[in-house]
């Protein structure tokens, strides 16, 4: 059934740039039309209960990315997720941002209250679920090598924080963006968690490593046969480490298939889509309680991963 879209549809969407390979309209709009068909089984008037809602991709270059705030406001837009590469560069255009979007310098969901736009992270959250959940264990005594030095990465570094991890290292190849990634957190009680490294460093780093993090975009679509890692560097991770790739488009990627074939346990980025995206929706619509698994199977069907 085709959804009807009328004038008191609200709008909520996704911005980043490119964003056309973004699942999340996918995912949210599956549990959206989950919620109204819930609510409908109850109650009548659809209307009435405040759930005509569509979540919308919007590809906005850097260069846009004030006017096209601006014109959200405008439009009545009553909430967005932040993806690359705006989830730095959107923090001065907001009234507001949370203590922890705050902690980690990043934003990736927006809403609107009292006419002022409120950035919060809902990251930490979706990365940090799966090694709660699936694959727990006593992190204390476990390093964690994260790839990148961007917003994916700074929240990565907040949950490896959370979970307790013995040693962060964060890699970079930019030396000059690696001390400003290391410098940002001065102020912060994570700053002595992590320590930031040069990408010719790694061969020393990968065979300590329990957790490897990809937060890089390398491999991501449409560039699916590259890879962060060379198989040799890869190589040197041991049997039983945890590869997560926080890229869910192609699955799995070069990065994954490489690591399992020394052994890891992958974890792709589809679980963390998912519970961000959770955590998002719960905020929108001030809502408890979201359709979680309508959202995972929508996410599974669309890649061919159903079960």
């Amino acid at each position: 059934m085709t959804k009807e879209i009328t004038g008191k549809t609200k709008l909520l969407g996704v911005i980043g740039y490119p964003v056309e390979h973004s699942l999340s309209p996918l995912m949210h709009n599956a549990a959206l039309a989950q919620l109204v068909v819930g609510e409908a089984s109850r109650r009548e008037d659809i209307a009435q209960l405040g759930l005509d809602y569509i979540y919308l991709p919007f590809p906005i270059e850097p260069q846009n990315l004030e006017v096209a705030i601006a014109g959200f406001a405008a439009v009545g837009v009553i909430g967005f997720s932040v993806t690359i590469p705006h989830k730095q560069a959107i923090i001065p255009l907001l009234s507001e941002i949370t203590p922890l979007a705050q902690t980690i310098g990043a934003v990736n969901t927006v809403s609107r209250q009292n006419n002022r736009w409120v950035g919060t992270n809902t990251d930490i959250e979706g990365f940090i679920a799966p090694l709660q959940t699936t694959y727990k264990q006593d992190w204390s005594q476990k390093v964690a090598v994260i790839l990148g030095n961007g917003g994916a990465a700074r929240a990565v570094v907040a949950g490896c924080t959370q979970l307790g991890f013995a040693q962060i290292h964060v890699v970079g190849r930019n030396l000059q963006r690696l001390q400003e990634f290391r410098n940002s957190w001065s102020n912060s009680p994570l700053a002595e968690k992590f320590q930031v490294h040069q990408w010719e460093e790694l061969p020393k780093l990968i065979p300590q490593a329990n957790l490897l993090v990809n937060t890089t975009p390398i491999g991501m679509y449409p560039k699916v046969d590259q890879s962060p890692l060379s198989v040799e560097e890869m190589a040197n991770l041991p049997t039983g480490a945890i590869a997560y790739d926080l890229i869910y488009i192609p699955n799995p990627t070069q990065f994954l298939e490489q690591a399992q074939k020394q052994g890891a346990i992958a974890i792709d980025g589809l679980e963390m889509l998912v519970q961000q995206g959770v955590a998002a929706l719960k905020i929108w619509l001030q809502q408890e309680t979201v359709p979680v698994e309508v959202m995972r199977q929508a996410l599974q069907n669309h890649l061919g991963l159903g079960k």
